[in-house]
């Protein structure tokens, strides 16, 4: 048994006192003092007092006084210990970063005096001060530990287990789920993770009395469950977990059954393989819940069952069938073996319906939940679903309580994706006609919401030029449009359903061809969309964003018929603009709305921009409208509004491309707002998207950029060298690069001795990802694809110049990039593509300088090979192209 540490009976006041004296220590005080202390003070108070001082200047007068305080309750505690965590925690990475490197930078004797002041604190009888110190005490871990720091914190932590009274063991137990949470599962070893999970499960057991120290260990489990990959393998220790986590979903406290579900949620999806012993129990369980109990609880009990849902859809889109070949986890096909008593007790969620579950935007409840639920089974399991659902359906769509009308018509809607369209094409065609009048004609409004929702289902799923059977015909479609029309008049959650409807409608005439269906109707459609827009109610229920959306569906999907009716959209649109540009005197909620209002019609005009452009009678008459609609956006940047600049910067990279080298014109007002959306790292998706812009801009200006290429690409090694930049950002500078070096050919020249050691240092980077997850391989094929995109733009812009010799000393680089990248045997198709295409590029511009390079290189002939076979068309195009290109570089 661990030690026993005895109680301090006053410890906490005193506890309290002290870490303020430490503060005062660290000169935390009122400004007029710090030059006095600053003298006498050594090094490592400096470095603690740069720490913390940044948080402190506001609060620390308050928190002196409140420590006087008699009240030991007082918020002093929980305010000084919030203090230190957000001296060791940060959302934005790079900052993160900092604070971890002053802690680690602090006197040893310094951290030991606050760790063990956060220590002590977990046995202070005030919740607040424990639960804070908790907190603490993890993220301090999360430093650490993997710096094999603090190595006694563990056995520190589990000996207070063994202590009375109950809120010292309560606040071990949330200390050490806290702690599992912050602190990587490597870095503990197995024999500590036992001892962790010891703890906290016999915490949770039937027999431990306290329930707030069974829920503090159910909810430390539910953090554990991560560190237990070991223990889940071994049958027995998998066994007592899972029966004391069945054990206390039946505790008579709600919190606590709660947790426990939420336990169940998460080894459904990180131990699917698992489970198949326990599912019979667990579906007891749950379907208990479920009907039974508080709606929490059955929140959780239902998701169980969609948590399986996703890991059975992703096994089966993975895998398909097949499970004998590359998977690691077979198909257990749970939801399927389900299915005859998981069905009855979905639907019957879906007659729990709220009065006002459609006026709250961020409504959860168990109908809503159910759905959600039945739509993922009817993904799972595809056809077998529907006749399972379609009595229900049969038997409730025209039942005079209008929740049995709802729950009907929730449940047809929600299997329309999964089932094979031969299967629900011939209950649609008979559905249809009903529901188009439920909508109109219905006197409930959740009804005619639903109603609205189900009609955009099917017009999502089983609507459009790959489908045998069309659901919508000349017949029918005036009145679907009618109904639609007439419905973006009602309630404003039934308008926003009815105008996703109608966008779902547009979607499926997108390659129709010359002529729509939609034709006769578009100016009546377009008319209507924009009336919505100006309803009173518009703001509410995402009514106004949904017009718009499906008004650019509309607008992309129309065809060079109704071109001149687009036209008569530009002036409409643009005078919006303006009047949101004229300067009245706004409150801070109405200037949101108005900018949220600027972004959707920038988003529209790029819609229009995208239309007319693409062709040349219309982009010629569009033309007279340049002018007028880039002095609008230049204006909308004068604003200085992150989402109006993301929208705007989109909308003038689609009307560079519309004009071509006619943008010129522009760039000399333009580029000053270019160049702040490219220092923009706190709204790094207004740097994204103006990165874009700049490729964007370079393929219309092609070589009149080059007066503006220094302060870009100036910026953009900036960018790449910041660590406060999103890393999401990254692989589109990368990519900028090639379309610069496209642009303006070996001008390119200066730039090589800086953006060739970049994209070197950042292809070793993303070169070696063995054993990543999958977050991380996604992003390093991310940043491959934009190394691979510079490098191809930069080979094609120096290809035919004299100056081509200067790429020679890469080349070598650039082949170990591909060889190291074919290795991994992880790269996605796109980085497939761009990668033989720029072996491609490297023979066809370098010629024999590259030929013999490339019959050295360790991978280039296998990998030219499984590019050439490739089932995919555009890789074995690219590669096709590259044998050629390599066989010209050889023959040489």
């Amino acid at each position: 048994m661990v030690g026993f540490v005895p109680p301090v009976l006053k410890w906490p006041m005193a506890c309290f006192l002290c870490f303020f004296f430490f503060l005062f220590r660290l000169h935390l005080l009122i400004p007029g003092q710090n030059d006095l202390l600053n003298a006498a003070m050594p090094l490592s108070d400096h470095l603690t007092f740069n720490v913390f001082r940044y948080n402190m200047a506001m609060e620390v007068t308050q928190v002196l006084l409140n420590a006087q305080s008699i009240d030991g309750n007082v918020h002093s505690r929980k305010l000084g210990g919030l203090i230190l965590k957000n001296a060791l925690d940060a959302k934005e990475q790079h900052r993160k970063l900092e604070l971890v490197q002053r802690w680690l930078s602090l006197a040893n004797n310094v951290k030991s005096q606050i760790k063990a002041c956060l220590l002590k604190t977990l046995s202070s009888p005030v919740a607040d001060a424990r639960s804070t110190a908790s907190q603490v005490i993890a993220k301090i871990a999360g430093i650490e530990l993997p710096h094999k720091q603090w190595p006694e914190l563990i056995g520190s932590l589990l000996s207070n287990i063994h202590q009375l009274p109950g809120h010292v063991k309560q606040a071990t137990l949330e200390t050490l789920g806290y702690l599992c949470e912050e602190v990587s599962s490597d870095v503990v070893d197995q024999d500590q993770v036992n001892k962790i999970l010891t703890a906290v499960v016999q915490g949770m057991n039937a027999s431990e009395g306290n329930n707030d120290v069974r829920l503090a260990a159910t909810r430390a489990l539910y953090n554990a469950l991560g560190f237990a990959q070991a223990n889940f393998t071994n049958d027995m220790e998998r066994d007592y977990i899972m029966r004391v986590i069945c054990e206390a979903t039946l505790c008579p406290e709600v919190k606590i059954r709660q947790a426990a579900f939420e336990c169940l949620v998460s080894i459904s999806s990180s131990y699917y393989e698992k489970l198949a012993p326990y599912i019979q129990d667990i579906f007891s369980i749950t379907a208990k819940a479920v009907r039974e109990d508080e709606e929490p609880v059955a929140l959780q009990a239902i998701e169980f069952w969609s948590s399986i849902c996703d890991e059975e859809i992703d096994i089966l889109e993975e895998y398909g069938g097949d499970f004998t070949g590359d998977s690691d986890i077979p198909c257990f096909y749970f939801i399927k073996q389900a299915l005859p008593a998981l069905v009855p007790m979905l639907l019957e969620t879906l007659l729990k319906q709220e009065e006002d579950q459609d006026q709250d935007e961020g409504a959860w409840n168990i109908a809503m939940a159910g759905g959600t639920c039945l739509g993922l089974v009817a993904r799972t399991v595809g056809d077998d679903i529907v006749p399972l659902v379609m009595p229900f359906i049969e038997e409730n769509i025209t039942k005079p309580d209008w929740r049995q009308r709802e729950a009907a018509t929730y449940a047809f809607g929600s299997i329309l994706e999964g089932p094979s369209p031969d299967k629900l094409i011939p209950i649609v065609n008979v559905a249809l006609n009903f529901m188009l009048s439920a909508l109109t004609k219905d006197p409930n409004n959740h009804v005619k919401d639903t109603t609205a929702w189900t009609l955009g289902r099917i017009f999502e799923f089983l609507h459009g030029s790959t489908m045998d059977a069309p659901i919508i015909t000349r017949a029918n479609c005036q009145q679907i449009i009618t109904v639609l029309l007439q419905s973006m008049k009602d309630a404003s959650n039934v308008a926003e359903k009815a105008c996703g409807a109608l966008y779902f409608l547009a979607q499926g005439y997108e390659e129709v061809g010359p002529s729509s269906p939609l034709t006769p109707y578009f100016q009546e459609i377009v008319q209507a969309l924009l009336t919505v827009t100006h309803r009173e109610d518009a703001g509410e229920s995402r009514l106004r964003t949904a017009a718009y959306e499906t008004l650019n569906e509309v607008v992309r999907c129309s065809t060079d018929e109704t071109a001149p009716m687009v036209l008569q959209l530009v002036p409409v649109i643009m005078m919006e603009l303006h009047n949101t540009l004229e300067g009245q005197k706004l409150s801070s909620d109405e200037r949101e709305k108005q900018s949220e209002l600027q972004g959707l019609l920038c988003g529209c005009l790029q819609v229009i921009i995208q239309k007319l452009g693409s062709s040349e009678p219309t982009k010629y008459v569009f033309m007279q409208y340049a002018d007028q609609i880039m002095g609008l956006f230049l204006r909308i940047f004068a604003c200085r509004s992150a989402a109006m600049h993301e929208e705007a910067m989109l909308a003038i990279g689609s009307l560079a491309y519309a004009m071509g080298l006619d943008f010129a014109k522009y760039m000399l007002e333009f580029y000053k707002y270019l160049d702040m959306g490219l220092q923009n790292f706190e709204e790094y998706q207004v740097c994204a998207v103006t990165v874009g812009v700049v490729g964007d801009i370079c393929r219309a200006l092609e070589d009149k950029i080059l007066p503006y290429c220094d302060g870009i690409m100036t910026q953009l090694l900036k960018d790449l060298s910041s660590s406060q930049l999103h890393r999401s950002v990254k692989p589109p500078i990368f990519s900028c690069f090639g379309d610069i070096a496209l642009a303006i050919g070996e001008n390119f020249e200066k730039y090589l001795m800086y953006a060739m050691p970049m994209l070197q240092s950042a292809a070793d980077l993303s070169a070696h990802t063995a054993g990543a997850d999958d977050e991380m391989t996604e992003y390093a094929n991310s940043l491959r694809n934009g190394i691979l995109e510079a490098y191809s733009g930069i080979l094609q812009g120096f290809k035919n110049s004299p100056k081509t010799q200067l790429l020679i000393p890469y080349a070598p680089h650039i082949l170990q990039f591909l060889d190291s990248i074919y290795m991994e045997k992880d790269m996605d198709d796109v980085v497939m593509k761009t990668a033989i295409g720029v072996l491609g590029d490297l023979a066809d511009t370098l010629g024999s300088n590259a030929g013999s390079l490339i019959q050295q290189s360790l991978s280039s002939k296998d990998f030219l090979n499984e590019c050439l076979s490739s089932e995919d068309h555009m890789i074995k195009e690219s590669a096709e192209w590259a044998k050629l290109a390599i066989s010209r570089a050889i023959s040489v």
